[in-house]
């Protein structure tokens, strides 16, 4: 019989090491002459901005060269919209959240408008694959008369495939300040079997996807019945509400095409 056995100064073998993907991205925008160009760009990692050719303003088009969001991932967002400017982030495709092994990915977005600029946020759906695990954070700062536009729409599963996400982690959580205020504050989890969840009245009656639309502004509560009426023909339950200079419209649907 044969035997083994290794030297007290051998240090146990440890699981290798998982490379996730990692990234930054930091637009600022600034206005001269009555037109808006780009003051400044910053990427690192996987996270990159592609700047197509607009008549008005900036747009930033953020790109994930790595594919898609999974296992313990970071990614960081920040963009300012210099006095007078015009900015508008947006992405060329759904971005896509894998199924996680145990770690919480993580996104981080910090906002920023100055006097009299406007910011739009129009990033494309989040699709969430089952398992998923994801927590995101939104910080807005406005000035008192800045305008910042905002549309995230969330699915959860693979309608297309017949998948559900049976488990998994969404967490969303927004603060916009104006003015140095806190006037909206926004948090939303769900954690565990996210399809039962979802299935319940009180949630979502069995929708898999939904959306919600931001309006700060000082016309924002103006447009409150105008926003309605657009929803009138609506396939899906919607509805919206205005206060304190804010517009807000959320969407339930049974996937995204609704």
């Amino acid at each position: 019989m044969m035997s083994a056995a290794s030297w007290p100064s051998e240090a146990p073998r440890s699981a290798p090491v998982r490379q996730r993907s990692q990234g930054s991205v930091r637009v600022t925008a600034a206005a001269s002459g009555g037109r808006t160009h780009l003051e400044g760009l910053a990427e690192s990692g996987s996270l990159r901005a592609r700047m197509p050719r607009v008549s008005d303003g900036v747009e930033a088009v953020l790109v994930n060269t790595a594919g898609g969001v999974a296992c313990g991932d970071y990614f960081s967002i920040s963009a300012e919209a210099g006095e007078g400017a015009r900015l508008t982030l947006a992405t060329p495709a759904a971005e896509k959240v894998y199924r996680s092994d145990g770690a919480v990915s993580r996104i981080d977005v910090h906002l920023t408008a100055q006097a009299g600029a406007v910011l739009h946020w129009l990033p494309q759906e989040t699709i969430l694959f089952d398992e998923a695990r994801l927590a995101r954070s939104y910080l807005v700062e406005l000035a008192p008369d800045a305008r910042f536009l905002s549309f995230e729409a969330v699915v959860c599963g693979r309608a297309a495939r017949g998948e559900a996400m049976a488990g998994g982690l969404v967490s969303d959580q927004w603060r916009v300040r104006r003015g140095g205020e806190l006037v909206y504050a926004d948090a939303f989890r769900l954690a565990g079997p996210i399809s039962s969840l979802l299935a319940r009245p009180a949630i979502a009656r069995g929708a898999a996807a939904f959306a919600t639309c931001l309006y700060v502004a000082p016309d924002a509560e103006s447009r409150l019945e105008e926003a309605r009426d657009l929803l009138a023909g609506a396939t899906c339950e919607a509805g919206a509400s205005a206060w304190n200079g804010l517009l807000v419209v959320r969407w339930l649907a049974a996937d995204i095409e609704t």
